[in-house]
Order: structure tokens, then C-alpha cells, then sequence
């Protein structure tokens, strides 16, 4: 069993190096992911004919469809928030990141391969402190259309979720939790990634989804999923956490309960910026 740390108040680093392959979401070509420890604060990327790691930063985050992705200089790589929440997540602070191509995979679509990794790997602390997190004075607002983000300053960390659909499968939910590492690694990683069955074909025919498959995705059909069972009975709205919680990674974790009703990247990478 893995001894995850209490809190976010720490630095942490990887133990060992620890690795992780299989197909990009969109790109639905092959790559691996290996993660080092460092003794650099902050998360760092190495791409193909990178001569040193890239540190990541909240200004490098492009809007795109359906996933997140990061501006590196003269590079671009997609779908980094499964990764990014996993290792917030779990608590690291200081991890060197090697990339073999331009798209993070994205195995069972969860987070739980990557909390498996730095599962084996374990964690240390690391010899630097961690960068600081936002403070916040006020709350925060913002809104796209009918989906809006909130922070309310607080003493610690939590989310709240509110989803609503119009598919009878999935319905309105809502999931809230005071964050820490081993409630990520329990209530959060597992849940996978989902979408809807009317939209696949036209999402393939724009260049996307190329990896999706029914062994990394939950595919929605109106009233009935058409691969269960689900980890959860609210496994959406926890995905939804879990591409939030990857999304502030950048950023850091605020001291403040961030809610978020019908989220999406751009509504969270909105957050970011204001935090």
C-alpha cells in the first residue's frame, strides 16, 4: 500500500523513474511517457529533439477541442490533463516528465494508470520547496454561456461538481469532495472519460477521437451506456473533477472551494488565468 501524503502543504518527488504507453486519444498513435524525479519545483516536459525539459506553465495552455493542450515553443502536445491531474493529485510537486511523441496517452481514460505508476515508483520528499499556491481574497466568477466556475477563498482545498444532461443514462449529477491525495486516488482517478454515441462518427470524420475505443472511453447511448458497468454511479461527474483537478494543476491548487457547474476546459483554463 502506498503511503500518499496527508495534503498539499508538502514538496514532493518520485522515488524512481516509472513509465507508462498506449494510444493518444485523438491522434490514436502510440507513445510512452517516462516520469523522473527532480530536484526542479514545478512539473517539467521533454519532447523529441528537446535538448532540456520545458518547465510548464498556466500561459502555455491552448484551447482545443475536447482535451487540453500545451503550447511548448515550436512543439504542441494534447491531452496532458489526465497526467497533470494525477500527479497534482497524488501530492508530487517535482517531477521531470519525457514524452516520445505529441499526444499523452491516454490509456483506460481515467487517471488510474498514472496513480499506478507513481504508485510503484513511490514518493520522497523532495529537496526544494514547492511553488506557492493562489491565495485568494475575494471569490472568483466566471461563466461561458450557461457553464460557470466559482473559488471561495477557504482554508482548504475542495471541489464541487454539477453536471446535467439531457441523456436519461447520465442525467443531472453532482459530487463534491475536500481534496487530498488519497481521496484523489480514491473517489477521482478511476473515473474514466466519456462521450456520446451520435457523436462519434462525426467527431472522426474531424480528425479526433482516432484512439478512442470502448475499452478507453464510456460511450453513452440515451438511456443505456454501451460498455458498462461504471466504477461509480456518478462516474461522469467525477470525470469532470478529474479534468478540473488537471487543469489547475498548472496553476496550483488554491486555498478555496472551487464549483463548477457543467465544466469544460475552457471554463477551467478561465479559472486558471484569474487565479
Amino acid at each position: 500500500m502506498t503511503s500518499w501524503p496527508e495534503d498539499y502543504s508538502a514538496a514532493w518527488t518520485l522515488a524512481a523513474e516509472t513509465s507508462r504507453s498506449g494510444v493518444g486519444l485523438h491522434t490514436g498513435v502510440e507513445a510512452t511517457v517516462l516520469l523522473r524525479p527532480t530536484d526542479h519545483p514545478g512539473f517539467h516536459m521533454r519532447l523529441p529533439g528537446m535538448d532540456q525539459p520545458i518547465q510548464l506553465r498556466p500561459d502555455q495552455v491552448r484551447d482545443s477541442p475536447l482535451c487540453t493542450t500545451l503550447d511548448l515553443g515550436s512543439s504542441r502536445v494534447a491531452t496532458v490533463e489526465h497526467l497533470l491531474a494525477a500527479l497534482a493529485g497524488c501530492g508530487l510537486s517535482h517531477v521531470e516528465i519525457e514524452l516520445s511523441g505529441q499526444e499523452v496517452p491516454l490509456l483506460d481514460g481515467s487517471a488510474l494508470g498514472w496513480v499506478e505508476a507513481i504508485s510503484a515508483a513511490g514518493l520522497v520528499p523532495a529537496a526544494t520547496p514547492k511553488p506557492a499556491s493562489p491565495q485568494l481574497k475575494q471569490p472568483l466568477l466566471r461563466t461561458r454561456g450557461r457553464s460557470v466556475i466559482t473559488a471561495t477563498p477557504s482554508e482548504r482545498f475542495g471541489v464541487v461538481g454539477i453536471i446535467d444532461f439531457p441523456q436519461a443514462a447520465i442525467g443531472r449529477q453532482h459530487f463534491a469532495l475536500e481534496l487530498t491525495p488519497k481521496g484523489f486516488v480514491d473517489q477521482i482517478a478511476p473515473a474514466r472519460t466519456f462521450g456520446f454515441r451520435e457523436q462519434v462518427e462525426q467527431l472522426r470524420d474531424a480528425g479526433l477521437i482516432q484512439g478512442g475505443a470502448l475499452d478507453n472511453a464510456l460511450v453513452c447511448d440515451g438511456d443505456r451506456w454501451m460498455n458498462p458497468p461504471l466504477r461509480f454511479a456518478d462516474e461522469p461527474v467525477r470525470h469532470k473533477l478529474l479534468d478540473l483537478i488537471g487543469d489547475l494543476a498548472l496553476v496550483g491548487f488554491p486555498q478555496a472551494q472551487v464549483l463548477v457547474y457543467k465544466g469544460s476546459h475552457g471554463l477551467h483554463t478561465d479559472l486558471a488565468a484569474a487565479l
